[in-house]
């Protein structure tokens, strides 16, 4: 009877254990196969720092992502903001000869500006978070057209100043300096999400929005500041992408949106599944990045990029409703 009662505990220990720790798993087994494929290029310092440099914006933007995932909203408006604050940075230290540090915070402020506009729209205007940041995703568009008038923004010969250009290029210890914002940023969610009063209602709110309405939390204060969270981030992610860069593209935000959203939705199967976490969303890049490098350095076509990451959406979404009614029936089933 004993060893009847225990076989069922271990086999959902076991669950959560994959459920858990399934997609770093991956992470693993992916970088050893691409590593066997191909050992000449894929397993070295120099690939690996690449690898690090070319997600470390897209790890940033999916960050920002999960922030209104946590509140069960969704922020579409970031990729088309990205485009806006990279150069608008370019903007005001170019062509308004503003410092770089100003320009910097102007960027960022404007960021937490427009993301707390998406709060507003969603919790007082009631409008849905996919149509309502869809719209301000346009206007935002639309203002990057008209500052730049569809052109492409030069430094010219002066070039930009090292301090913005350092805050991308440089190197902590021997690591990237990106990769430390990534880490910094997801311990600093981490910290808000799991350890602080307000992470806790945030989590509520996304899980059960009648029970947090029941218990008193103010759902639109917390909600709008989620979304203003997101925009302050995609201000950031905003000034790396200018000091990577280097020239403002005034439609290079769109190419980020996608694998945000796929990394933010599929970070919530792994490390606490069934929910958005900052580590899981680490974890999910790391899969993105790995499995995005090993197949170009294999020669794969162009169109296997947007394939990879629509197909990849798809399974998060899948896995994301998944894990949610598994810890839903999991809640249910204690004693």
């Amino acid at each position: 009877m004993l060893t009847d009662d225990l076989t069922p505990r271990r086999r959902r220990s076991a669950g959560r254990l994959i459920g858990g720790y399934g997609l770093l798993a991956l992470a693993v087994i992916l970088f050893a196969v691409f590593a066997l494929v191909l050992p000449d290029t894929f397993p070295t310092m120099a690939n690996l720092t690449a690898i690090v440099s070319a997600y470390s914006i897209i790890a940033v933007l999916a960050l920002g992502a999960m922030i209104p995932v946590v509140t069960g909203n969704f922020d579409l408006s970031l990729g088309y903001g990205l485009g806006l604050w990279h150069v608008t940075t370019l903007l005001l230290i170019v062509n308004a000869g503003w410092p770089w540090p100003a320009a910097c915070l102007a960027v960022l402020a404007g960021g937490l500006a427009v993301g707390a506009v998406n709060g507003l729209l969603v919790e007082l205007a009631r409008i849905d978070s996919f149509i309502a940041t869809l719209g301000t995703g346009s206007i935002l568009y639309a203002v990057t057209g008209w500052v730049t008038h569809g052109a492409r923004i030069f430094p010219g010969s002066q070039g930009l100043p090292e301090g913005l250009t350092g805050l991308y290029d440089s190197t902590i210890l021997g690591l990237p300096t990106p990769a430390l914002y990534v880490l910094v940023l997801a311990a600093v969610l981490w910290l808000v999400l799991e350890r602080l009063p307000v992470g806790r209602y945030l989590y509520v709110i996304g899980s059960n929005p009648r029970a947090a309405e029941l218990v008193g939390i103010p759902i639109r204060r917390y909600v709008v500041l989620a979304f203003a969270g997101s925009g302050l981030v995609t201000g950031f992610a905003g000034v790396l992408l200018a000091a990577q860069q280097q020239i403002g593209n005034p439609s290079v935000g769109l190419d980020y949106l996608l694998p945000a959203f796929v990394a933010a939705l599929l970070g919530s199967t792994t490390i606490k599944p069934g929910r958005a976490n900052p580590w899981g969303t680490v974890v999910a890049i790391a899969v993105l990045a790995i499995g995005l490098s090993g197949i170009s350095q294999l020669g794969a076509d162009f169109w296997v990029t947007p394939l990879f990451n629509g197909a990849t959406l798809l399974v998060a979404v899948g896995l994301a409703g998944w894990s949610a009614r598994r810890r839903a029936h999991a809640g249910r089933s204690l004693p």
